[in-house]
C-alpha cells in the first residue's frame, strides 16, 4: 500500500474510533485508535485521541505514555500538552502537570482550560504542603481532608491515597484504611505502601502476627521501607513485652508486671487499641498491689482511647466499689448493662445500687470504729470506749457548743450500739433495708437507757449520779 492509501485507511479507523468514542465505548474506541496508529505511527493526533480514551478508562499511566509520544511528535500539539497534564495532575505530580500547563499557555496565552487546570495544580500542592504540616502536627483529620481535596483532581494517586489510609489507620478507622489500602493492591499486589497501611490496621486491631507478616512482605518488596521496618519492631516488641507482663501476672509477681505493662505503653502511644488493653491490664495489677487510685485513673485512660471496652468499665467500678465511691460505680455498671444485659452484670449494678443507698445513711460501723465483720465483743468495746469518750457528763466544762457536739455523738454512738448489737436490726441493716419498718425511731431515741443497761446501776440514772463518777474513774484509768 502506498503512503497515502495507508494514511486513507488510518483516517478510517480514527473516524471509527470517533464514533466508539462519542458513544462512550470507549474500549471499542482503544482498539480503532490502535489500528490508526499501527498504520501511521507518527501522527500525533492518533495518540491523542487514544490517550484521551485511556484516561477515560483510567489508565492513565498508559495515557500519559501516549500524550507525550503525541507531543514529541508535534510540540505545538495543544490538545496532547493538555492530556500530558492531566495525567500528570490525575497521578498527584502536580509540578509535571503544571510545566505542560504552562507550554500550553506559551502556545496560547488565552487557553481558558490550561488556565484552570494551572489553579489546579497550585492547589493540590498547597494541600500537599498542609498534609504535610497536618502529618507532623498529628493532626491526622486535616491531612485526611486535605488529601480528599486532592484526590478530586487526581484520582489516580497512590501517593495521596496512601497517606489518606494511613491516617485513617492512625485515627482508628480500620475499614476506611483497609478498603483503600486493598484498591490499590488489587491493582498492584507488589505496593509496598498499601501492604503496610494493611499491616498498620491490623497492629493497631491487635491482630500482631497477622501484623508483621504485611510488614515483612512490605520489606520484601522495599527493604528501604522505613515506616515498615519501625512498625514491625514495635510490634514484635510490644507483643513480647505483653506477653512477660501476663506471664509474671500469673506467677503472682505484681511488681514486675506492673513495671513491664509501663515499659510496653511506651513502646508505640499511636497504637490505641492495644493500650487501652495495657492500660487495663496495668488497673488489674494496681488493684491487686492496693494502688486503687491509679488504677482507676488507668481505667479512665482505657475508656478514654476505647470508649466501648466492657472490661475497662467493670474493673473501674470494681476500684469504684473498693474506695466507696458509689455514685460513680453504679454509673459505670449502668454503663455496662446498657450495652450487655447480662444477668451478672445486673446483679453487680443492683449490688451498687444497695451500697449507693446503704452510704447515704448513717454508717454504724464508722461511728463506733469498727470493721463491718466485727465481732459482738468487738462492737462492745469500741461502744464502751467511744460512750465514756462522748458522755456529756465528761464535757460538762466545756463550751455550749462542744456540749452539744458531744451530746449529738454520744446519742449517734448509741443508736450505732442498739443496732449493731441486736442481730435482727444488725442484719436489716446491713441487708440495706430501712430500720424503720422494724419499728425503730430513732428521733426517739434515748442514749442514756442504752449507757445504763451497758453499765449496770440503780434506775433514774442521770450524768451526775454515782455510776458516772464511777465510770470515769475507771475510763480514766484505761487511758483511751
Amino acid at each position: 500500500m502506498t503512503d497515502e492509501e495507508l494514511e486513507r485507511e488510518a483516517e478510517g479507523f480514527k473516524e471509527q474510533g470517533n464514533a466508539f468514542y462519542i458513544k462512550k465505548d470507549y474500549a471499542e474506541a482503544f482498539n480503532y485508535y490502535t489500528k490508526a496508529i499501527d498504520m501511521c505511527p507518527k501522527n500525533a493526533s492518533y495518540y491523542g485521541n487514544r490517550a484521551a480514551t485511556l484516561m477515560m478508562l483510567c489508565r492513565y499511566r498508559e495515557a500519559l505514555e501516549d500524550s507525550q509520544q503525541a507531543v514529541r511528535l508535534d510540540n505545538t500539539f495543544v490538545k496532547g500538552h493538555l492530556r500530558e497534564g492531566k495525567c500528570h495532575l490525575s497521578l498527584g505530580n502536580a509540578m509535571a502537570a503544571n510545566r505542560c500547563f504552562q507550554r500550553v499557555l506559551e502556545l496560547e496565552p488565552d487557553n481558558s482550560q490550561a488556565q484552570q487546570e494551572v489553579k489546579n495544580t497550585e492547589a493540590i500542592l498547597e494541600y500537599e504542603r498542609m498534609a504535610e504540616i497536618g502529618f507532623d502536627k498529628r493532626d491526622y483529620r486535616m491531612v485526611v481532608f486535605c488529601m480528599d481535596r486532592a484526590l478530586d483532581s487526581a484520582p489516580a494517586c497512590h501517593k495521596f491515597k496512601i497517606l489518606k489510609a494511613e491516617c485513617l489507620a492512625l485515627l482508628g478507622r480500620y475499614p476506611e484504611a483497609q478498603a483503600v489500602a486493598s484498591d490499590i493492591l488489587r491493582m498492584d499486589s507488589t505496593n509496598a505502601d498499601a501492604l503496610y497501611v494493611r499491616g498498620l490496621c491490623l497492629y493497631y486491631e491487635d491482630c500482631i502476627d497477622k501484623a508483621v507478616q504485611f510488614f515483612v512482605q512490605a520489606l520484601r518488596m522495599a527493604p528501604d521501607h522505613d515506616k515498615a521496618r519501625l512498625a514491625c519492631r514495635n510490634a514484635k516488641a510490644l507483643k513480647a513485652k505483653k506477653e512477660e507482663g501476663n506471664k509474671a501476672f500469673k506467677d503472682g509477681n505484681f511488681e514486675a508486671a506492673y513495671d513491664l505493662y509501663s515499659d510496653a505503653l511506651t513502646i508505640d502511644p499511636n497504637n490505641i487499641k492495644t493500650n487501652a488493653k495495657l492500660y487495663c491490664n496495668r488497673a488489674t495489677v494496681g488493684s491487686k498491689l492496693n494502688k486503687l487510685e491509679q488504677a482507676i485513673e488507668d481505667c479512665t485512660k482505657a475508656i478514654k482511647l476505647d470508649e466501648t471496652y466492657i472490661k475497662a468499665y467493670l474493673r473501674r467500678a470494681q476500684c469504684y466499689m473498693d474506695t466507696e465511691q458509689y455514685e460513680e460505680a453504679v454509673r459505670d455498671y449502668e454503663k455496662v448493662y446498657q450495652t450487655e444485659h447480662t444477668k451478672e452484670h445486673k446483679h453487680l449494678l443492683k449490688n451498687a445500687q444497695l451500697e449507693l443507698k446503704k452510704s447515704k445513711r448513717k454508717d454504724y460501723y464508722k461511728v463506733l470504729g469498727v470493721d463491718k465483720n466485727a465481732t459482738e465483743d468487738e462492737i462492745k468495746k469500741a461502744y464502751r470506749k467511744r460512750a465514756l469518750l462522748h458522755h456529756p457528763d465528761r464535757h460538762s466544762g466545756a463550751s455550749t457548743e462542744v456540749q452539744k457536739e458531744e451530746e449529738k455523738k454520744f446519742k449517734e454512738v448509741g443508736e450505732a450500739f442498739s443496732v449493731l448489737s441486736d442481730p435482727k436490726k444488725k442484719s436489716r441493716y446491713d441487708s440495706g433495708q430501712d430500720l424503720e419498718d422494724d419499728g425503730m425511731n430513732m428521733g426517739d431515741f434515748d442514749a442514756n437507757n442504752i449507757f445504763k443497761a451497758f453499765f449496770g446501776g440503780p434506775g433514774g440514772f442521770s450524768f451526775e449520779g454515782k455510776l458516772c463518777c464511777d465510770v470515769f474513774r475507771i475510763y480514766s484509768s484505761l487511758h483511751i
